[in-house]
């Protein structure tokens, strides 16, 4: 089937467009990063999607940065809402058959120990600008859904995996530890070491997004998890490990959000239950990538 990525030259489109080509899909992606339409400029939109009428869309453009969403709130919202509306009408007007938004476990919040595993029935309580903006899309998605158009959207936990922007977690510790043992330093910044959070390797996010385009239902939306927790210490001190590092970490008030979830740990029974999907990469084989391909970057660029 012929597919088309918003936001294909990022993280994670980059790994589902060459997921989509082993499978055998036609791949055709678009990213403002590399000339692609603004997801706020429509008329542009319409005039690619008509172009190239796609029979799927993978909805993957947005502000991802939850933290910059703190500075810049409207248009965060803007992008990611407006963006999703835009992108979705364009969908309907090339007559596409199936599409993918994708929002965030972060529409969540705070959640308590009750609530754990989160299911996708738990009420969304959005504490942060980006989690809001997240909600909205799932809101855009449900009423395009209502008008016969198949949209699902998936509710994505933290991923990881090699070649993910420093603007991220465990992409941003790996550097700072293998620059840290570089230069011989004792000790690296860090925000809050006790917050948990579901971690999924990369690779299987994409594979669970084929999945929901190929059997999801439209109208649903998927957690897209590993159904484990691991507080951000444990992740350090993986990396440290698989860097052979011995650095200490440090906490840094000016690295913590103003706002932030002390755990999520989702449930991802939905997902197998409509289309199969599992994830299968080890936490430990992630670990090693992620210090294999920062080692490389580091590498390239001194």
């Amino acid at each position: 089937m012929l597919a088309l990525i918003t936001g294909g030259a990022g993280f994670v489109g980059k790994h589902l467009s060459d997921y989509l080509s082993t499978c055998g899909d036609e791949v055709v992606t678009t990213d403002i990063a590399e000339g692609g339409p603004d997801l706020l400029d429509d008329v542009a939109l319409n005039n690619l999607f008509l172009s190239v009428k796609p029979e799927v869309v993978y909805h993957l453009a947005g502000q991802a940065d939850v933290g910059a969403s703190w500075s810049d709130a409207p248009r965060t919202f803007r992008i990611n809402a407006e963006g999703t509306l835009n992108v979705l009408i364009a969908c309907r007007l090339a007559g596409v058959k199936r599409v993918l938004t994708v929002s965030s476990a972060e529409v969540y919040g705070k959640v308590n120990d009750k609530e754990l595993p989160i299911n996708e029935s738990l009420s969304l309580a959005p504490a942060s600008p980006y989690a809001v903006s997240k909600a909205a899309v799932e809101m855009i998605s449900t009423y395009e859904a209502s008008r016969e158009l198949d949209v699902m959207c998936s509710r994505s936990f933290n991923h990881f995996g090699p070649g993910q922007s420093t603007n991220f977690v465990a992409a941003a510790l790996a550097l700072r530890i293998l620059e840290a043992k570089k230069a011989g330093e004792k000790s690296i910044p860090v925000g809050r070491l006790d917050t948990k959070r579901d971690f999924t390797d990369v690779r299987d996010v994409v594979r669970a997004y084929r999945s929901i385009i190929c059997k999801g239902i439209s109208g649903e939306a998927y957690n897209v998890c590993s159904g484990v927790d691991r507080s951000i210490e444990e992740l350090a001190e993986a990396l440290l490990e698989a860097s052979e590092s011995t650095i200490e970490l440090v906490p840094e008030i000016s690295l913590q959000r103003p706002s932030d979830i002390p755990v999520l740990r989702g449930d991802h029974s939905k997902i197998k239950s409509h289309t199969g999907w599992t994830p299968n990469v080890e936490f430990t084989e992630t670990i090693k990538d992620i210090i294999s391909s920062t080692q490389a970057f580091i590498d390239k660029n001194s």
